[in-house]
Protein backbone atom coordinates (compact mmCIF):
# COMPACT_ATOMS: atom_id res chain seq x y z
CA UNK A 1 0.00 0.00 0.00
CA UNK A 2 1.43 3.34 -1.07
CA UNK A 3 1.99 5.91 1.63
CA UNK A 4 0.64 9.45 1.40
CA UNK A 5 4.17 10.85 1.33
CA UNK A 6 5.10 8.56 -1.57
CA UNK A 7 2.13 9.77 -3.61
CA UNK A 8 3.13 13.38 -3.03
CA UNK A 9 6.72 12.67 -4.06
CA UNK A 10 5.58 10.89 -7.22
CA UNK A 11 3.33 13.83 -8.12
CA UNK A 12 6.22 16.27 -7.64
CA UNK A 13 8.56 14.17 -9.76
CA UNK A 14 5.96 13.95 -12.52
CA UNK A 15 5.49 17.73 -12.48
CA UNK A 16 9.23 18.35 -12.78
CA UNK A 17 9.53 15.86 -15.63
CA UNK A 18 6.60 17.41 -17.52
CA UNK A 19 7.55 21.05 -16.89
CA UNK A 20 8.92 22.57 -20.09
CA UNK A 21 11.72 25.09 -19.59
CA UNK A 22 12.55 27.00 -22.80
CA UNK A 23 16.05 26.32 -24.07
CA UNK A 24 17.71 29.63 -24.86
CA UNK A 25 20.11 29.57 -27.79
CA UNK A 26 21.90 32.88 -28.10
CA UNK A 27 20.88 36.02 -26.23
CA UNK A 28 17.15 36.01 -25.46
CA UNK A 29 17.05 39.79 -25.15
CA UNK A 30 18.58 40.28 -28.60
CA UNK A 31 16.19 37.76 -30.15
CA UNK A 32 13.09 39.38 -28.66
CA UNK A 33 14.25 42.94 -29.40
CA UNK A 34 14.86 41.97 -33.02
CA UNK A 35 11.43 40.40 -33.41
CA UNK A 36 9.68 43.24 -31.51
CA UNK A 37 11.52 46.08 -33.29
CA UNK A 38 9.14 49.06 -33.50
CA UNK A 39 6.54 47.30 -31.34
CA UNK A 40 5.62 47.79 -27.69
CA UNK A 41 7.11 45.06 -25.50
CA UNK A 42 5.38 44.54 -22.16
CA UNK A 43 4.84 41.82 -19.59
CA UNK A 44 1.34 40.48 -19.03
CA UNK A 45 0.41 41.17 -15.43
CA UNK A 46 -1.21 38.83 -12.93
CA UNK A 47 -3.61 40.73 -10.68
CA UNK A 48 -4.00 40.16 -6.95
CA UNK A 49 -7.70 40.48 -6.06
CA UNK A 50 -9.04 43.14 -3.73
CA UNK A 51 -11.43 42.60 -0.82
CA UNK A 52 -9.90 39.33 0.33
CA UNK A 53 -10.50 37.37 -2.88
CA UNK A 54 -8.82 33.96 -3.14
CA UNK A 55 -8.20 33.73 -6.91
CA UNK A 56 -5.70 35.47 -9.19
CA UNK A 57 -6.71 37.10 -12.46
CA UNK A 58 -4.32 35.69 -15.07
CA UNK A 59 -4.11 37.04 -18.66
CA UNK A 60 -4.74 34.58 -21.50
CA UNK A 61 -3.40 34.33 -25.06
CA UNK A 62 -6.54 35.92 -26.55
CA UNK A 63 -6.17 39.07 -24.44
CA UNK A 64 -8.85 38.02 -21.97
CA UNK A 65 -8.24 36.78 -18.42
CA UNK A 66 -8.72 33.59 -16.45
CA UNK A 67 -9.34 33.08 -12.74
CA UNK A 68 -6.86 30.76 -11.00
CA UNK A 69 -6.67 29.83 -7.33
CA UNK A 70 -2.96 29.03 -7.54
CA UNK A 71 0.03 29.92 -9.67
CA UNK A 72 2.71 27.36 -10.46
CA UNK A 73 5.98 28.20 -12.19
CA UNK A 74 9.62 29.22 -11.88
CA UNK A 75 10.48 32.64 -10.48
CA UNK A 76 13.08 33.77 -13.04
CA UNK A 77 13.52 37.22 -11.53
CA UNK A 78 12.29 39.49 -8.76
CA UNK A 79 13.09 42.80 -7.16
CA UNK A 80 11.81 45.77 -5.12
CA UNK A 81 9.97 48.78 -6.49
CA UNK A 82 8.75 52.02 -4.92
CA UNK A 83 5.79 53.96 -6.35
CA UNK A 84 4.69 57.40 -5.16
CA UNK A 85 1.56 59.40 -6.00
CA UNK A 86 1.42 62.95 -4.65
CA UNK A 87 -2.39 62.78 -4.66
CA UNK A 88 -4.85 59.89 -4.63
CA UNK A 89 -5.31 58.25 -8.02
CA UNK A 90 -8.61 59.42 -9.53
CA UNK A 91 -8.62 57.65 -12.92
CA UNK A 92 -7.43 58.67 -16.37
CA UNK A 93 -3.86 58.43 -17.62
CA UNK A 94 -2.21 59.93 -14.58
CA UNK A 95 1.24 58.32 -14.04
CA UNK A 96 2.98 58.09 -10.65
CA UNK A 97 4.86 61.19 -9.58
CA UNK A 98 7.91 59.08 -8.76
CA UNK A 99 8.98 55.48 -9.47
CA UNK A 100 12.07 53.62 -8.26
CA UNK A 101 12.27 50.42 -10.31
CA UNK A 102 15.14 49.17 -8.14
CA UNK A 103 13.62 50.30 -4.83
CA UNK A 104 16.59 52.60 -4.33
CA UNK A 105 16.68 55.58 -6.72
CA UNK A 106 13.45 57.37 -7.65
CA UNK A 107 12.81 58.97 -11.05
CA UNK A 108 10.33 61.84 -11.13
CA UNK A 109 9.27 64.09 -8.28
CA UNK A 110 10.73 64.13 -5.66
CA UNK A 111 13.16 61.57 -7.12
CA UNK A 112 16.55 60.74 -5.67
CA UNK A 113 17.69 58.41 -2.91
CA UNK A 114 14.73 56.44 -1.50
CA UNK A 115 16.55 55.76 1.77
CA UNK A 116 16.48 59.46 2.67
CA UNK A 117 13.14 60.40 1.08
CA UNK A 118 10.58 61.70 3.61
CA UNK A 119 7.74 60.03 1.67
CA UNK A 120 9.41 56.63 2.25
CA UNK A 121 9.27 56.99 6.03
CA UNK A 122 6.70 55.43 8.33
CA UNK A 123 4.08 57.99 9.32
CA UNK A 124 4.28 59.90 6.03
CA UNK A 125 0.96 58.59 4.69
CA UNK A 126 -2.30 60.49 5.06
CA UNK A 127 -3.41 58.27 7.96
CA UNK A 128 -0.18 59.05 9.80
CA UNK A 129 0.84 55.39 10.16
CA UNK A 130 2.03 53.96 6.85
CA UNK A 131 4.26 55.30 4.08
CA UNK A 132 3.19 57.80 1.43
CA UNK A 133 5.38 55.84 -0.99
CA UNK A 134 4.21 52.30 -1.74
CA UNK A 135 6.96 49.67 -1.29
CA UNK A 136 6.23 46.77 -3.61
CA UNK A 137 8.06 43.72 -4.91
CA UNK A 138 7.74 42.44 -8.47
CA UNK A 139 8.02 38.78 -9.46
CA UNK A 140 8.46 37.33 -12.94
CA UNK A 141 6.90 33.88 -13.10
CA UNK A 142 7.66 31.49 -15.96
CA UNK A 143 4.87 28.93 -16.35
CA UNK A 144 5.05 25.52 -17.99
CA UNK A 145 5.63 25.64 -21.75
CA UNK A 146 5.77 29.46 -21.97
CA UNK A 147 8.62 31.50 -23.48
CA UNK A 148 7.86 34.76 -21.66
CA UNK A 149 7.18 35.18 -17.91
CA UNK A 150 4.15 36.86 -16.35
CA UNK A 151 4.62 39.75 -13.95
CA UNK A 152 3.14 39.74 -10.46
CA UNK A 153 3.27 42.89 -8.34
CA UNK A 154 3.26 41.84 -4.70
CA UNK A 155 1.34 44.27 -2.49
CA UNK A 156 3.15 45.49 0.65
CA UNK A 157 1.19 43.05 2.83
CA UNK A 158 2.63 40.05 0.90
CA UNK A 159 6.29 41.07 0.91
CA UNK A 160 7.08 39.58 4.34
CA UNK A 161 5.73 36.17 3.25
CA UNK A 162 7.94 36.25 0.16
CA UNK A 163 10.92 37.49 2.15
CA UNK A 164 10.56 34.62 4.64
CA UNK A 165 10.12 32.14 1.79
CA UNK A 166 13.27 33.32 0.01
CA UNK A 167 15.27 33.47 3.24
CA UNK A 168 14.53 29.80 3.96
CA UNK A 169 15.72 28.84 0.48
CA UNK A 170 18.76 31.12 0.33
CA UNK A 171 20.00 29.67 3.63
CA UNK A 172 19.85 26.25 1.96
CA UNK A 173 21.83 27.50 -1.02
CA UNK A 174 18.88 27.64 -3.42
CA UNK A 175 18.21 30.31 -6.04
CA UNK A 176 14.63 31.25 -6.94
CA UNK A 177 14.97 29.76 -10.44
CA UNK A 178 16.15 26.38 -9.13
CA UNK A 179 12.73 25.10 -8.10
CA UNK A 180 9.07 25.19 -9.08
CA UNK A 181 7.07 27.53 -6.86
CA UNK A 182 3.39 27.53 -5.97
CA UNK A 183 1.70 30.81 -5.04
CA UNK A 184 -1.71 30.84 -3.37
CA UNK A 185 -3.85 33.45 -1.62
CA UNK A 186 -5.02 33.75 1.96
CA UNK A 187 -7.44 36.22 3.49
CA UNK A 188 -6.39 38.66 6.19
CA UNK A 189 -7.88 41.70 7.86
CA UNK A 190 -6.43 45.14 8.58
CA UNK A 191 -6.61 46.85 11.97
CA UNK A 192 -9.56 48.77 10.61
CA UNK A 193 -11.42 45.54 9.83
CA UNK A 194 -10.94 45.67 6.04
CA UNK A 195 -10.29 42.29 4.41
CA UNK A 196 -7.47 41.92 1.89
CA UNK A 197 -5.68 39.16 -0.01
CA UNK A 198 -2.18 38.01 0.88
CA UNK A 199 0.14 35.79 -1.18
CA UNK A 200 1.58 32.58 0.28
CA UNK A 201 4.55 30.68 -1.20
CA UNK A 202 5.71 27.08 -1.18
CA UNK A 203 8.09 24.83 -3.13
CA UNK A 204 6.44 22.24 -5.35
CA UNK A 205 9.68 20.50 -6.34
CA UNK A 206 13.35 21.29 -7.04
CA UNK A 207 14.73 21.25 -10.57
CA UNK A 208 17.52 18.83 -11.34
CA UNK A 209 20.12 18.26 -14.04
CA UNK A 210 19.43 19.69 -17.50
CA UNK A 211 16.24 21.48 -16.45
CA UNK A 212 18.00 23.22 -13.59
CA UNK A 213 20.73 24.39 -15.96
CA UNK A 214 18.16 25.48 -18.58
CA UNK A 215 16.32 27.54 -15.94
CA UNK A 216 19.58 29.19 -14.86
CA UNK A 217 20.46 30.08 -18.45
CA UNK A 218 16.98 31.46 -19.06
CA UNK A 219 17.01 33.55 -15.87
CA UNK A 220 20.43 35.01 -16.77
CA UNK A 221 19.25 35.83 -20.30
CA UNK A 222 16.06 37.62 -19.31
CA UNK A 223 17.51 39.50 -16.32
CA UNK A 224 18.55 42.60 -18.36
CA UNK A 225 15.02 42.86 -19.80
CA UNK A 226 13.14 42.77 -16.51
CA UNK A 227 15.57 44.89 -14.51
CA UNK A 228 14.17 48.26 -15.60
CA UNK A 229 10.44 47.45 -15.80
CA UNK A 230 7.88 49.15 -13.60
CA UNK A 231 4.82 47.16 -12.53
CA UNK A 232 2.75 50.33 -12.42
CA UNK A 233 3.41 51.33 -16.02
CA UNK A 234 4.42 47.87 -17.31
CA UNK A 235 7.07 49.63 -19.35
CA UNK A 236 10.73 50.64 -18.95
CA UNK A 237 10.91 53.69 -16.70
CA UNK A 238 12.41 56.82 -18.19
CA UNK A 239 12.29 60.42 -17.13
CA UNK A 240 9.41 61.16 -19.50
CA UNK A 241 6.14 59.57 -18.31
CA UNK A 242 3.94 61.30 -20.89
CA UNK A 243 3.09 58.06 -22.75
CA UNK A 244 2.56 55.89 -19.67
CA UNK A 245 -0.53 53.74 -19.38
CA UNK A 246 -3.09 54.25 -16.65
CA UNK A 247 -2.05 52.56 -13.38
CA UNK A 248 -4.09 49.83 -11.77
CA UNK A 249 -6.49 50.71 -8.99
CA UNK A 250 -4.81 50.32 -5.59
CA UNK A 251 -5.55 46.88 -4.18
CA UNK A 252 -3.96 47.01 -0.73
CA UNK A 253 -5.28 48.53 2.47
Amino acid sequence: MAKKGDNKKNTELALVEEFQVPEVSGNLREIIEEEMDGLNLSFDRIKVPSGGGLAFEVPTEDGDSDVQKELVGIIVGHGPENVYYASEYAGGNEPPDCVAVDGKIGIGSPGGDCSTCPFNEWGSSEDGFGKACQNRHKLFLLQDGELFPLMLALPPTSIKNFSDFMKRNVLKGRRSHEFITKITLTKDKSKGGIEYSKCAFSIVAPLEGAKKEAARTYADSIKPMIKGFSTEQNMPVEEDFSDAEAPEEEEVF
